[in-house]
């Protein structure tokens, strides 16, 4: 099987994101309690601004492997990134090697995250691509769906597309759900189905339960 990172270098990612999120921001985070505490376990994380996954990584009560774009894998941030177990995604090919670490990181029991959006954008979960679905069967996963509410539409920012300095940012963590229903009474597991038409109708699912959290959280928040 193709390298794995280490959850010991995604635990020291965590322990870096722990001091920069909340050295620079006020999170606020809801529902931690929810996260499975072993396991294989996906977060899918609504993406509407850089903060997004620093800020899950930092605040979440696992340490948690996030597939990046290679294009932030640039300079001194591509060692840096990989040396805290962060996963480089070609975004516009089959990305075998991606594909494989991001299987082992389940079959070794850990967190993988993903915006399930393919890219930052409104963090709406309005559109969001099978490879969500496909790790989560493939993987024998659970999904905890986490929606991230800052402040990026507020003036005061120093950077484009982060909130202003010490803005609350509110994290909230779902009720972990199975991709296919049933799947884990069942005991489908990692042997799930994944023909064409189970993923299709299981990231359908995926989107309903994606969408009504963050529905859940903006109402709770008040965002």
């Amino acid at each position: 099987m193709t390298d794995v990172p280490s959850a010991r270098s995604a635990e020291v990612g965590r322990r870096i994101g722990v001091g920069l999120m909340y050295g620079l921001f006020r999170p606020r985070v809801l529902g931690a309690w929810r996260v499975p505490a072993a396991g294989p376990l996906i977060f899918a994380v609504n993406h509407s601004h850089n903060l997004d996954g620093p800020m899950v990584m930092g605040v979440a009560p696992r340490p948690t492997h996030f597939l990046i774009k290679k294009e932030a894998f640039i300079g001194p941030l591509d060692p840096f990134l990989t040396g805290i177990g962060q996963l480089k995604v070609d975004r516009h090919s089959i990305d075998r090697t991606a594909i494989s670490r991001a299987l082992g990181v389940l079959e070794r029991g850990g967190v993988l995250g993903i915006f399930p959006e393919g890219t930052r954008g409104e963090g709406d979960f309005a559109a969001i691509r099978a490879g969500l679905a496909y790790f989560a069967v493939r993987g024998g996963a659970p999904i905890v769906p986490v929606a991230v509410l800052g402040s990026s539409d507020r003036p005061g920012r120093l950077v484009t597309a982060l909130p202003p300095l010490r803005s609350r940012v509110d994290v909230v963590f779902g009720d972990p759900f199975e991709a296919i229903e049933g799947a884990r009474s069942s005991g489908a597991g990692g042997s799930g189905r994944r023909t064409r038409k189970a993923l299709d109708e299981a990231t359908e699912r995926i989107q309903k339960q994606l969408t009504a959290h963050l529905e859940n959280a903006t109402r709770l928040t008040g965002r």
